[in-house]
């Protein structure tokens, strides 16, 4: 009998476990106390969060644009390798943001995660400064363009110090952007739209500001100071960001760990297959932990959507009272969630391309500024790094008239709190981002003409039109792409949906890489003269225009593919904001889509 007992106990343990995100969690002060509204979370509290992410996303950005300047000069690398380098320094920092988010959720929080990986980005600046100030630590000084790309490339022991100390740096920030995000969130209700909402949008200012002096700031003192103090300065922004990130510790509303996020996704394939031979019930209440109506416990009702998965929540009635376990019945609010998560694969996958245009940006068009006239004045020359803070200037007057202004007067027709909903946002930034390509494209055909029929150099700020037209598309594709994640996440998955934004980012500048060696590859094979599109140092022997107009191909293809994506994409009424009796509601379990 006691057996008995403590096999049944042991199954509930287990079922509450495979329950975790569906549950609602205590948010608690530092000492693991309940939190008091009063006292803890609010604006007040995630102003010390934005400040980390504004200076951190100061010293990573100050060294992930002018990378490409350093690898290709002080390390020697070719100009194709170089580009490859960055886009996988910078594709790995926003792939490892799942590893930050499932660390995070499942085993340290969101505070801890973000302190222990701070220190690690930190060491990384730091040994760059290092290895950029020691002449023995890099190969010979050697002009890459007056030698023809013949210098001596980094290697050995020199060439480890280098890539250890970026992908320390690409391992801290990855695990901290996510958790920076979400960790700022929790400080609000997550039913409160209007704030959060709110917060993005200053979420994405303290980007700005971040980029904004990375750009200007801290690349010129690169290019007149030299790389190390360049990277000394990230080192100290990063010190500045932690302190002021650890100074509100007393204020912050914290989400505890839940146990690992992935065992109740598991549990819920499993089952499913386990039951593949059973027949889904007309009736839903005979599903495991079916509501019929819109719950307040933080539980999902069921939807019609991939109704293969709902075999996980059929009972077996075999006259016997013992439990199931949990690898074999689960949850309707349990199933629900992995719906959502197999929902937003489409959404997730058609920001790709726009990241692979993002990182031409940050690599090819730095190259571009490199043999433009950068002359402003007799005196003074504008780094080409610097020319990707045009927008974000832009950007620190319109973010913040977009949510005072623009907002409020498209909440009056649209009655949504956000003024349009995260996935007609990022549409809206998807379709401008494939001007940017164009425009690049004109541009660097024009550039290439002057260059070698009329020996003439253009001025850096032809290419500035292609910076203003991306930064405008990114302020409605990040912003909404990030809230749309965060609010499809249950308790205790905030983090890891919230790293599905970065890890698209990831994707596109893989993709980016792939992209260079395959066009490179198919047009050496496909040219009479041997050369690829981008396989030369001179970008004058380059076709860079050409892959100009591929990637704004890709990228209006890409749109219309995610119009069709959106469409598809239904909320689960769980969901969505609570609205008054008097309001219409979504109804039934297939509400209408509100793209």
């Amino acid at each position: 009998m006691d057996r008995e007992e403590t096999r049944k106990n042991k199954l509930k343990r287990e079922s509450a476990v495979s329950m975790g995100s569906a549950k609602q969690q205590i948010l608690v002060d530092w000492r693991g106390r309940p939190c008091k509204p009063n006292k803890h979370g609010g604006m007040t509290a995630a102003i010390f969060v934005l400040c980390l992410q504004a200076f951190e996303m100061m010293a990573i950005a100050a060294v992930g644009n002018n990378l490409i300047t350093y690898v290709f000069n002080e390390m020697h690398f070719p100009l194709s390798e170089s580009a490859n380098i960055v886009t996988n320094f910078i594709g790995t920092v926003f792939l490892l943001s799942l590893f930050g988010g499932f660390l995070s959720d499942s085993y340290l929080g969101s505070f801890s995660t973000m302190f222990i990986f701070g220190f690690v980005e930190l060491s990384g600046f730091i040994l760059l400064a290092v290895q950029a100030h020691v002449p023995q630590l890099r190969p010979p000084k050697c002009d890459m363009m007056l030698n023809k790309g013949k210098c001596l490339k980094v290697k050995g022991y020199k060439a480890m110090i280098f890539f250890v100390a970026l992908y320390l740096v690409a391992l801290g920030s990855g695990c901290l952007k996510p958790n920076i995000i979400s960790h700022g969130a929790d400080q609000f209700k997550k039913n409160d739209s209007k704030k959060l909402s709110t917060y993005f949008n200053f979420a994405y200012f303290a980007f700005c500001a971040g980029e904004l002096l990375a750009l200007t700031l801290v690349v010129w003192i690169q290019t007149h100071y030299g790389m190390d103090v360049g990277f000394g300065v990230s080192a100290a922004a990063m010190v500045v960001g932690l302190i002021i990130f650890l100074s509100g510790t007393l204020v912050y509303m914290n989400t505890p760990p839940g146990g690992s996020i992935f065992t109740p996704i598991a549990q819920v394939f499993v089952a499913a297959i386990t039951k593949r031979k059973q027949i889904c019930p007309s009736n839903l209440k005979m599903l495991h932990g079916s509501r019929c109506i819109v719950p307040q416990d933080g539980t999902l009702i069921h939807t019609d959507k991939f109704r293969f998965l709902d075999k996980a929540c059929i009972k077996i009635e075999n006259g016997r009272s013992t439990s199931e376990s949990p690898w074999r019945l689960c949850t309707v609010s349990q199933v629900e969630q992995v719906k959502i998560l197999i929902s937003v694969v489409p959404i997730f996958a058609c920001t790709i391309i726009f990241n692979t245009i993002l990182a031409q940006l940050q690599t090819f068009s730095v190259q571009q500024g490199t043999v433009m006239n950068t002359r402003l004045t007799d005196n003074f020359t504008i780094p080409p790094a610097s020319l990707q803070s045009i927008p974000y200037f832009m950007l620190i007057f319109l973010v913040p008239l977009y949510e005072i202004a623009l907002v409020p007067m498209i909440r009056k027709f649209t009655g949504n709190d956000s003024g349009i909903t995260p996935l007609q946002r990022v549409g809206i930034g998807l379709f401008i981002a494939t001007f940017s390509m164009v425009c690049a494209a004109l541009v660097e055909n024009k550039r290439r003409d002057y260059a070698l029929n009329q020996n003439r150099i253009l001025s850096i700020f032809w290419i500035v039109p292609q910076f203003i037209i991306y930064g405008l598309s990114e302020m409605f594709t990040a912003v909404g792409l990030i809230e749309f994640f965060y609010k499809q996440s249950l308790e205790g998955m905030q983090s890891f949906l919230t790293a599905m934004t970065y890890c698209s980012y990831s994707f596109g500048f893989y993709l980016s890489s792939i992209l260079v060696s395959l066009v490179n590859r198919i047009t050496s094979t496909s040219s009479s003269g041997g050369g690829g599109w981008l396989n030369d140092n001179d970008l004058n022997k380059n076709r860079l225009d050409l892959f100009y107009w591929l990637l704004a191909a890709l990228s209006l293809v890409n749109f219309i593919n995610y119009v069709f994506c959106s469409k598809w994409y239904s909320y689960n009424p769980s969901l969505l904001p609570v609205v008054p009796l008097h309001e219409p509601q979504a109804q039934g379990h297939d509400s209408e889509n509100p793209n």
